[in-house]
C-alpha cells in the first residue's frame, strides 16, 4: 500500500542546493488564460501538483486540447465557447473551483461535485455566488458550499459588486470572465480585499494574455471592457515562493547552508515577503539574482508581521517563530480559517501537541518562542492540508523526539517533491 504518513526525525544540519518548484498560482492562471484563448498557447515549466492536475482535467472536460511534456504544456483553447458538460470535479483545489465557477456561467447548466466533503466541501463560496446572481446567473447550492449547480448561458456585464473580505479568488474569478461578455463591466469590491497581491498576479497574467483591465489604485474598483479576446501566448512560469518558504524556514531553524534557485527577486508573489520576515528574525540570508542562500543555526528573534501580504507562507514562518527568542505575532490572517482546513485553530492544535507554546485570536497567531526546541515524540494530524504538513515538518526537525505526521501524502496538492527535496538537503524524514 502507498505510504501516507511521514516520520520527521530531529535533524541538526541541512546542506545543499535545490531548484524551487514552479509557481502553482501562476500555473493555474496561465492554464486558464490559455484555455480562454482561441488558438494555441505554450506554458513553459508548469508546476506539477494536484491543483494543476485538477485545472487541466476540468479544462479538458470543457473542450481544451492539452498536450504535455516534462517541461511544457501546449493548449488549444475553447475561447468563450466551452464544451457543454454535466459535471465538473475540481478535487480539493479551491482556486480552481472558484475560477471555473465564473467560466461555467458560459454553459447552459453544470454541477460542481463535492469529492472532498471534509475539506473543500466545507469552504464557503457565497460571495462569488452572489456576484454571479447579479449577472443573471441562477445558482443552486447549500449555504454556498458544494455541490453547486450553475444555470448560465448568457451572463451579463454591467455593475457587479463582490465582497473581498473572505477571499480574493472571487474577484479574480470575475476578472477572468468579464472581458468575454458582450457588455462592459464595472466591478466594485465591498468591505475589505484579502490577498491583494494575488489579485495583482491575476492582473499581470491578464495583461500578458492581451486583456485590458483598469484597476483603481486601492484595487477596490475595476473597469473591464467587454468583447475582448484572450490571445494565444507563450508563458514562462516562475519559481514558487509559498512552497519554498517551508524549505527556507527549515534552513533557518537548523545549522544550514542551503541555496534555493529560481526565486525572482522582483516577483509579484506576496510570499516573497518571507525574505523580509526571515531577515527580521536575524537569519543570515542573501538574495542575489534568482538565488536565495540561507546559513542558519544562529539565534532567532521574535517578529511581528501583517500576514495578509503572504498568506500561503504564514504557517512556515510561524513554524520558524516557534524557535525564536520572545513572542512573535502574525496578524490580519483571518482568511487562513477558510482554506483546506481552519489553518489557525487546526494548525495550532497540532503545534501544541508537538510542544509549541502558541495562542490564537480571531485574526492572529501568537507564538511564544522556545529556542531550546520542542519535545515532539507524538503523532499529529495534517488535516488534509499541504501547508500544514510542510510547516509541521519544519517543527519536527527541531523536536527532541521524532514526530509522525498522519496523511502527509496530501503535500502533493502543491509540492509533490517536498520530502524528496528535504532529504536531498540532509533531513531525516521517512515515509511509513
Amino acid at each position: 500500500m502507498f505510504p501516507m504518513d511521514v516520520i520527521v526525525n530531529p535533524t541538526r544540519r541541512l546542506r545543499g542546493e535545490i531548484q524551487a518548484l514552479s509557481s502553482k498560482n501562476y500555473t493555474s492562471r496561465y492554464l486558464l488564460t490559455a484555455a480562454l484563448a482561441e488558438g494555441t498557447s505554450v506554458i513553459l515549466y508548469p508546476a506539477r501538483s494536484e491543483d494543476g492536475e485538477a485545472m487541466r482535467r476540468c479544462l479538458r472536460d470543457l473542450g481544451a486540447a492539452i498536450e504535455e511534456t516534462e517541461d511544457r504544456v501546449v493548449i488549444t483553447g475553447f475561447g468563450k465557447r466551452p464544451r457543454p458538460v454535466r459535471e465538473l470535479d475540481t478535487g480539493n483545489a479551491g482556486a480552481v473551483l472558484r475560477f471555473l465557477l465564473s467560466v461555467a456561467t458560459l454553459l447552459p447548466e453544470v454541477t460542481f461535485v463535492n469529492s472532498y466533503p471534509e475539506s473543500l466541501g466545507k469552504r464557503p463560496n457565497n460571495d462569488l455566488i452572489d456576484a454571479l446572481e447579479q449577472m443573471g446567473v441562477r445558482v443552486e447550492h447549500r449555504d454556498g458550499k458544494l455541490p453547486i449547480t450553475i444555470r448560465g448561458g448568457r451572463p451579463r456585464g454591467g455593475r457587479i459588486r463582490v465582497s473581498g473580505r473572505v477571499s480574493s479568488q472571487y474577484l479574480s474569478s470575475l476578472l477572468f470572465l468579464t472581458p468575454l461578455l458582450d457588455e462592459d463591466s464595472e466591478i466594485e469590491v465591498l468591505h475589505d480585499l484579502k490577498s491583494k497581491v494575488a489579485v495583482s498576479q491575476t492582473l499581470e497574467v491578464l495583461e500578458e494574455a492581451g486583456i485590458r483591465v483598469e484597476a483603481s489604485e486601492d484595487m477596490m474598483f475595476y473597469r473591464v471592457p467587454g468583447r475582448q479576446k484572450y490571445q494565444p501566448r507563450t508563458y514562462t512560469v516562475q519559481g514558487d515562493y509559498p512552497g519554498s518558504a517551508a524549505i527556507l524556514a527549515a534552513a533557518a531553524v537548523t545549522e544550514s547552508d542551503v541555496t534555493v534557485h529560481r526565486l525572482k527577486a522582483d516577483s509579484r508573489q506576496g510570499e516573497r515577503a518571507v525574505i523580509d520576515v526571515l531577515k527580521a528574525m536575524g537569519v543570515p540570508l542573501v538574495h542575489e539574482g534568482d538565488a536565495v542562500r540561507v546559513r542558519g543555526g544562529g539565534p532567532l528573534k521574535a517578529v511581528e508581521f501583517d500576514g495578509d501580504a503572504f498568506t500561503d507562507a504564514v504557517l512556515a514562518m510561524v513554524a520558524a517563530a516557534v524557535f525564536a527568542e520572545g513572542t512573535s505575532r502574525f496578524y490580519n490572517v483571518e482568511n487562513l480559517r477558510y482554506k483546506e482546513c481552519d489553518r489557525i485553530t487546526d494548525f495550532l492544535t497540532e503545534l501544541r501537541k508537538a510542544g509549541a507554546n502558541v495562542e490564537e485570536r480571531r485574526d492572529e497567531i501568537i507564538v511564544h518562542g522556545r529556542p531550546e526546541g520542542v519535545e515532539g515524540g507524538v503523532e499529529i494530524d495534517a488535516h488534509f492540508d499541504h501547508r500544514v504538513i510542510m510547516a509541521l515538518t519544519v517543527v519536527g526537525l527541531r523536536a527532541k523526539s521524532p514526530i509522525r505526521i498522519r496523511d502527509a501524502h496530501h503535500v502533493a496538492k502543491s509540492y509533490p517533491q517536498y520530502f524528496d527535496h528535504l532529504r536531498e538537503l540532509g533531513a531525516a524524514v521517512e515515509w511509513v
